[in-house]
């Protein structure tokens, strides 16, 4: 009779005492020992296999107590006392004693079994004796929800049979005696090896040796029943049954732990090569933004000047383009690369890893730091393309101004110097001297008078000069020229006169209407050729008043016309009184004027082409007006349009603002919102391209200013830049918000009850908290923190050291303290299940238990194992555990 106790297990005591009721097993059915011997004799050797023994009859392969002992090593992992070799009777039961110590150093209690049975060959004994074996080793540690051994086998059976027809298992002798129940376990955890629908209740025989034959091919477990026994019994013998089903067990169990492990590794594998790849992503990314950057911003920062007002256009349009082609995309780009690494961030704190730092120079900062640099080169080079604009066509108007005074001049002064270097009054009478000196007098007032133009020439010359004209040296050559031209005329001048006034005293005639003539003509010439020069005057106005006040001007010199017109008539009065009194009194007139060159017919003329350019005056004029009228409304229409998108932008900011702070409906209906509001600020595009073509136009027409609005377009692509990439952030922190709460199990009602605590602590409304606000919350919840415990939060929700704590990193703070996540141990304990316990694992395991990707993934990353007990190709997995929690380094 045998007796097994568990040493600490008083329920499993009185039903192991049930189990071992041995002879009255065998006197009821002695097939059972049959069975038992077969299914024993298999069980033994399954484990005996390792260490290269066999057995083929079990009480006389014991007899002598070293196969027990070799057989009780294998299975229980331990060292037993060296065993005797001798062949006496004494040391076998020395060796039998041996291994029946070590079964009750286990907590089994032996009763009826001696040592000198085993060795005398007793067959029930031995029987007895391995089946406590199979009962302490193999089925004693079953456990499956709290129960085990025998019923814990019994519910694992019932468990994984339940969905299959026809089998029903509620013991271990009649449920298995068609064969089903067999099939169906195995199919249940390998469903490639066993076609069940094909098999039939009425084919015991076909179903039991199908069932041993596969267990035997593909799970490793030997056959240890026979078909034609089982079924050939009234009653199968239930130990025989245990044991063989104990296998299935073993066999099935062990991969589905290594199955769970895998599957772990395998999802925490994952995640960190989801979150690599977006790393690489935002590295890539930002390393191309700040390249474009970097390449940008020194095209903005050039500042070579062109020649030509329609250069500087060119370069205008060239700008333009940049704005609207070349930098919108790289504006939705930094917007995407500020999603991905909020993104990033917050599925990192889900899995519990470290924050992802980028590389020098690649923080979101730094790229920030760099587009606001961007930003103030464009605003610098827009400046300075108008200003050099304003610049080239002040340059244009001065050199046409320059030139065509120059020419005046020029010509004015053809043939001067021949006159003053002339000696004609040698050979003249005393009249004719005194013409001539009365002539070189009218010469001087003439001179005077073209003072005023040299002058004028010399100041243009000088302010070309200091506007850098790029032809600023044929300008000074002809200036010098001009200056040079009229030092000479000055001298030659003084020096005729001097002439003239010596034989002045030998000359008495003069004739007083001659001089009188040429005296009021000169003048009156310098003041038509003066007038012409005006009316021909170029002229660049920017706004209605400048315009008003040239055609102000110019009504003011035409109001002068009538008394001009006295003058000239007047002028002509003294040519005719001379022609009446030579007439009258027959003189003869020899010629010209002696005093002046200037004809009646000459001032008639010039007088007619005047009169002429008056109304092509009047028409260049109102065409202006016309002009500036039209560039008025032009403005008009931009200040509307700016004035309207910029309150849309403003308002729309505000709400997107209040929208941030509030919580209506789910997170899922607030991101639908939020996606149909940005939609809708998306249509508003076209408002948007209308401005810019009215900008456009602005800047075509030359358009500096705008009194009626003090948005600028620039202004206004920044304001609508901002509202496109807030509405985006929005979007992406609510996206955030969903991923935390499907991530930590976070209910809408705990959402709702952090949204309206933070937001009650919110004092600015801003969306931020201070660190004095946030501590305040945290007392709300019922936390009495110290100074160190603060700080240590506050290192977790504001890890840049900002002092303000967002609501992402709120809820992020809030589901760490109230959830579990993976961990280190956790990764490390599911690798040490597929290394079979040892602290180091191979590349051959790694590459049997997981995916193909993901174990090379870890044979890449793995450092070698440096432990006293490595073997070759031995990787550290432990290592390579904390390093994904970044606990170490990778």
């Amino acid at each position: 009779m045998v007796d097994y106790h568990a040493s600490n297990n008083q329920s499993s005591t009185g039903h192991m005492e049930q189990e071992n009721d041995w002879d009255r097993d065998l006197l009821l059915d002695p097939a059972w020992e049959k069975q038992q011997r077969k299914t024993f004799t298999a069980w033994c050797n399954s484990h005996l296999r390792k260490s290269g023994t066999q057995i083929e009859n079990i009480e006389e392969d014991f007899r002598d107590g070293l196969k027990l002992m070799l057989l009780l090593e294998v299975i229980a992992g331990e060292r037993l006392p060296k065993p005797e070799r001798g062949k006496m009777r004494v040391h076998k039961i020395n060796n039998v004693n041996k291994a029946l110590d070590f079964i009750a150093s286990k907590g089994v209690k032996l009763v009826s079994i001696g040592a000198e049975e085993i060795v005398d060959g007793n067959a029930k004994m031995t029987l007895g004796m391995i089946w406590t074996i199979i009962l302490r080793f193999a089925i004693q540690d079953i456990s499956v929800e709290e129960t085990s051994a025998k019923e814990g086998l019994l519910l694992w059976c019932q468990r994984k049979t339940a969905p299959y027809k026809n089998v029903n298992v509620q013991n271990f002798h009649m449920s298995w005696k068609d064969g089903l129940a067999f099939n169906a376990l195995i199919h249940r955890h390998r469903p490639d090896l066993i076609d069940y629908d094909s098999l039939r209740k009425d084919d015991p025989v076909t179903n039991l040796n199908n069932a041993f034959e596969v267990a035997e091919k593909h799970l490793d477990i030997p056959k240890m029943l026979d078909a034609e026994d089982i079924v050939g019994t009234l009653r199968p013998d239930e130990k025989a049954i245990m044991t063989y089903v104990s296998c299935f067990y073993h066999a099935f169990s062990g991969a589905q732990k290594a199955e769970t492990a895998a599957n772990r590794i395998c999802k925490v594998l994952a995640v960190n090569q989801e979150n690599e790849q977006m790393m690489e992503d935002y590295e890539k990314l930002a390393s191309e933004l700040l390249e474009w950057i970097r390449r940008t911003i020194p095209w903005l920062e050039n500042r070579t000047q062109e020649k030509t007002v329609n250069d500087m256009q060119a370069k205008q349009e060239d700008f333009r383009d940049y704005r609207c082609v070349h930098k919108p995309p790289k504006v939705q780009e930094k917007c995407q690369l500020e999603i991905s690494f909020n993104t990033l961030q917050t599925k990192l704190r889900l899995s519990n890893r470290p924050a992802f730092m980028p590389s020098e120079g690649r923080m979101v900062s730094d790229i920030n730091g760099a587009w606001h640099t961007l930003e103030g080169a464009e605003k610098g080079y827009e400046e300075w393309i108008l200003s050099e604009i304003r610049r080239l066509e002040r340059l244009e108007h001065l050199a046409e101004k320059f030139h065509q005074k120059a020419a005046i001049h020029e010509s004015w002064t053809d043939g001067k110097e021949a006159m003053l270097t002339q000696k004609d009054y040698e050979t003249s009478t005393l009249s004719e001297v005194k013409a001539l000196l009365r002539k070189h007098e009218a010469f001087e007032s003439d001179l005077a008078a073209h003072q005023d133009r040299v002058e004028q020439i010399a100041a243009i010359a000088q302010e070309l000069n200091e506007l850098d004209y790029y032809d600023s040296a044929s300008v000074n050559a002809r200036c010098q020229k001009i200056c040079d031209q009229w030092d000479t005329l000055g001298a030659f001048t003084h020096g005729r006169k001097e002439s003239l006034e010596r034989t002045e005293k030998q000359l008495e005639s003069i004739d007083e209407l001659y001089l009188e003539y040429a005296k009021r003509a000169a003048p009156f010439n310098n003041w038509m050729e003066g007038a012409m020069e005006d009316l021909q005057d170029m002229f660049i106005v920017h706004n209605i008043e400048e315009i008003q006040g040239l055609i102000t001007a110019h009504e003011q010199f035409k109001s002068t016309l009538a008394e001009a017109n006295k003058e000239r008539e007047a002028i002509q009065a003294i040519q005719a009184e001379v022609q009446k009194i030579a007439q009258s009194n027959g003189i003869k007139l020899s010629g010209a004027n002696p005093y002046t060159t200037i004809t009646p017919k000459s001032i008639d003329s010039k007088w007619e082409k005047a009169m002429d350019m008056v109304p092509l005056r009047d028409t260049a004029l109102q065409g202006e007006l016309n002009k500036q009228n039209s560039n008025d409304s032009l403005r008009a229409k931009f200040a509307t349009q700016a004035n309207t998108v910029g309150a849309y932008i403003k308002a729309k900011m505000e709400e997107i603002g209040r929208i941030s702070i509030e919580m209506n409906g789910t997170l899922e209906d607030q991101l639908t919102s939020l996606k149909e509001y940005q939609k809708t600020i998306m249509s508003y595009m076209p408002e948007i391209n209308t401005l810019e073509g009215y900008h456009q136009l602005i800047q075509e027409a030359l358009i500096f200013d705008n009194q009626y609005t003090s948005y600028t377009m620039e202004h206004l692509r920044v304001g609508w830049e901002q509202l496109l990439t807030t509405i985006a952030r929005t979007i992406n922190e609510v996206e955030n918000q969903i991923l935390t709460r499907d991530a930590k199990g976070i209910s809408q009602e705990q959402l709702y009850e952090y949204r309206a605590s933070f937001n009650h602590f919110d004092k600015k409304r801003s969306g931020q908290m201070v660190s004095e606000d946030f501590r305040a919350l945290l007392i709300s919840t019922g936390n009495s923190l110290g100074e160190s415990e603060f700080a240590r939060i506050m290192s977790i929700v504001d890890p840049n050291g900002s002092g303000a704590v967002t609501f992402q990193a709120f809820i992020d703070f809030m589901s760490r303290e109230t959830t579990d996540t993976d961990t280190a141990d956790q990764v490390i304990a599911s690798f040490k299940i597929l290394a079979a316990d040892k602290t180091f694992i191979t590349a051959e395991e790694l590459r049997r238990e997981l995916p193909p990707d993901q174990a090379e993934y870890c044979i890449a990353r793995m450092a070698p194992y440096v432990g006293a007990d490595a073997v070759p190709g031995a990787l550290d997995y432990m290592s390579f555990s904390t390093a994904l929690y970044g606990e170490s380094d990778l």
